[in-house]
């Protein structure tokens, strides 16, 4: 017996997939993945070894298509969807767990009309299209906002719990724009820096590629020193030593920080799909443990009134609303083992 792991497109959907063909893997299972040539999929998984086999569909989605582009996709989803039944009898599949994103649609499908158990999981506080297209029609549906969940912890990596501190005081603050880096949150460290470096703060930066030389030029500029890099292979460290975050709210981030423990003040992409964003940071909102302001309204003020603020309760309440083996406590009801949640 085979098990499936589908979709992706953007790096938060891709690391839960990652979480899970680990925990397999530490089985002794190699799972199959099925994703797109678009999106971020390759570039993840292409060399991967703890996958049996490894298919890239050129599948995209539906939405913001023209009424032509809609027919395209849709029946380029159709012919994959067979051509995923004709994986599956090959590889023996009877489970096909799902990240959602486009790339998902064709094995996800598949799993239905070929009678194999489907499982999603859903990163995000607003459900994506596919998944609440299909959830009703899956075996289990797991999500970290929703109380119906049967796991509710995120599959984040070990290493983040492992590095996780209570924070008391604000010495080290770091701005996260991801590894394609954020303009506006590159701009925003800048306009605070000066501040920052007055009051004795130190800087991490994570610029990303893109911006990068010109964010360097800005603290050499100005004589302000600063932990900048593009792309951190070791962010977990630098989370480590940072007492706060300045960062924007992918369900793989916002999360990551809740297992380092680290307060926030989260600035969603306001161009996110259904504004995702804004409904992950306003979880940990309605829950007292984050700071939101939509890009439009942020103010330099609205940080240096938060860095006053004790942190330590958020801090405590973040290392709380999280526990360690998400992963793995997802795989045992995917592998139908007993488990207490």
């Amino acid at each position: 017996m085979s098990i499936v792991i589908t979709g992706g497109g953007t790096g938060g959907h891709l690391a839960v997939a990652k979480a899970i063909k680990n925990e397999l893997n530490q089985r002794g299972i190699k799972p199959i993945f099925i994703g797109s040539v678009y999106g971020q999929d390759r570039a993840w998984f292409e060399d991967d070894e703890g996958f049996e086999q490894k298919y890239f569909f050129d599948v995209y989605g539906v939405m913001n298509k023209s009424i032509f582009g809609k027919i395209v996709s849709l029946a380029k989803i159709f012919r994959f969807t067979v051509k995923c039944g004709e994986i599956f009898a090959k590889h023996n599949v009877q489970k096909v767990f799902s990240v959602g994103g486009y790339s998902a649609a064709p094995a996800s499908f598949a799993a239905l009309f070929f009678k194999k158990e489907l499982f999603i999981h859903e990163q995000n506080a607003k459900m994506g299209k596919l998944n609440s297209l299909l959830q009703t029609r899956a075996k289990e549906v797991f999500s970290s906002y929703s109380e119906l969940s049967p796991v509710k912890d995120y599959p984040v990596e070990l290493c983040f719990f492992e590095n996780a501190r209570l924070r008391e005081r604000i010495r080290n603050v770091i701005f996260l724009g991801g590894s394609q880096g954020a303009s506006f949150i590159n701009e925003f460290a800048m306009s605070v820096a000066g501040e920052l470096n007055k009051r004795g703060i130190k800087i991490i930066h994570q610029s990303g590629a893109k911006e990068y030389e010109k964010v360097k030029r800005f603290y050499r500029q100005n004589g302000i020193e600063a932990d900048l890099f593009d792309f951190a292979k070791d962010l977990v460290h630098k989370l480590k030593i940072a007492d706060f975050a300045i960062s924007r709210a992918g369900a793989s981030t916002l999360w990551e920080l809740s297992a380092s423990c680290l307060p926030a003040l989260f600035i969603p992409y306001p161009y996110a799909a259904a504004n995702h964003q804004r409904a992950n940071a306003e979880f940990l909102k309605k829950n007292s443990l984050a700071f939101v302001k939509d890009q439009n309204e942020l103010k330099k003020e609205d940080l240096f009134d938060i860095l006053d603020k004790d942190i330590s309760q958020i801090s405590k309440g973040l290392c709380e609303i999280i526990k360690q083996g998400g992963a793995k406590k997802i795989v045992e009801r995917l592998l139908n083992e007993s488990i207490v949640c």
